[in-house]
């Protein structure tokens, strides 16, 4: 379970330096707080970093479930992609919006995978 609580810790520190890309942003295009919109490169950014909140709230619970329930090996492979394709959901979407598809699919797709194998586990429990 080492490896999967340092792959939340590297998800957790994932989101806090995208939050970085968002605080100097917003200065240097003049998005006053508490404005959400704004200079496009801006909102690029923003958008990083609330997607990633958004994906974070599944994948914490997912990983965890998944290495508890299922497979420890399958969580923390699923993990692994999950963090490459934010690196990824970032870099493509503040450079062009239209090309952060693979991003996402490398971030969604794992952890929907956990989740699934999470509820397989649990119902083998449960039945079993």
């Amino acid at each position: 379970m080492d490896i999967i609580a340092l792959l939340i810790i590297l998800a957790v520190l994932q989101f806090m330096a995208f939050s970085f890309l968002v605080g100097p942003a917003r200065v240097k295009y003049e998005v006053k707080a508490p404005a959400t919109t704004g200079n496009e490169d801006w909102q690029r950014r923003f958008r990083v970093h609330q997607n990633t909140m958004e994906q974070l709230v599944a994948f914490v619970p997912a990983i965890y479930l998944c290495a508890v329930y299922a497979n420890q090996t399958v969580a923390i492979v699923c993990g692994v992609i999950y963090l490459i394709g934010r690196c990824i959901y970032a870099y493509t979407y503040i450079k062009d919006p239209k090309t952060r598809a693979l991003g996402m699919i490398l971030s969604f797709f794992p952890t929907l995978a956990m989740v699934l194998a999470a509820l397989g586990g649990v119902l083998m429990n449960v039945v079993g």
